[in-house]
């Protein structure tokens, strides 16, 4: 215990912190950092017109503008099946366009936590309900959304952008 407790000295300790920060060092400067891999255009048009055949019915493809991303389209199988196209405008948000099949707007209720429609809004000449969920988190992070019953299918466009900007997604579609 003697040569245990002489080897504890400050020279050791700083000798240690310096190999200490030099194996940090390396490790940054060490490991190589590249660009991420771009993202792959996804052809929304494409998917829903091979997921049109799934659904038995044509499904909607929105008009995304260039400065848009989108994340993702596909038919989530289920009860009831759901098309669904997932938006990024410019800004931190994000818009989800579903048209469920077969459905009317109790399955929009649902998706959205028992949230009811606190106004309408015409659009282009078709009734839309608004829906301004009280509590965003319990609605999955849902702040505003917009849906219409298109004959047997129930359309609703929601998530995290402004009520301008779900308009505008409305009146492509």
């Amino acid at each position: 215990s003697a040569a245990y407790r002489s080897s504890q000295t400050a020279r050791n300790l700083v000798v240690a912190l310096l190999v200490t920060l030099a194996v940090v060092v390396v490790v940054i400067l060490g490991v190589p950092r590249g660009e991420p891999a771009p993202r792959s255009d996804l052809d929304v048009a494409a998917i829903a017109e091979d997921a049109s055949g799934d659904a038995g019915r044509e499904l909607l493809v929105p008009e995304v503008p260039s400065t848009w991303i989108v994340n993702g389209a596909s038919l989530e199988n289920g009860t009831p099946a759901v098309w669904t196209v997932v938006l990024s405008p410019p800004e931190s948000a994000y818009i989800r366009i579903a048209q469920a099949i077969d459905t009317d707007d109790t399955w929009a209720a649902q998706l959205l936590n028992g949230s009811a429609p606190t106004a309408t809004l015409t659009i282009d000449g078709i009734r839309w309900d608004v829906y301004e969920p009280r509590d965003p988190a319990a609605a999955g992070n849902v702040s505003y959304a917009l849906g219409t019953q298109a004959g047997a299918d129930h359309i609703l466009l929601y998530g995290t952008t402004s009520p301008d900007t779900t308009k505008t997604i409305a009146e492509s579609l």
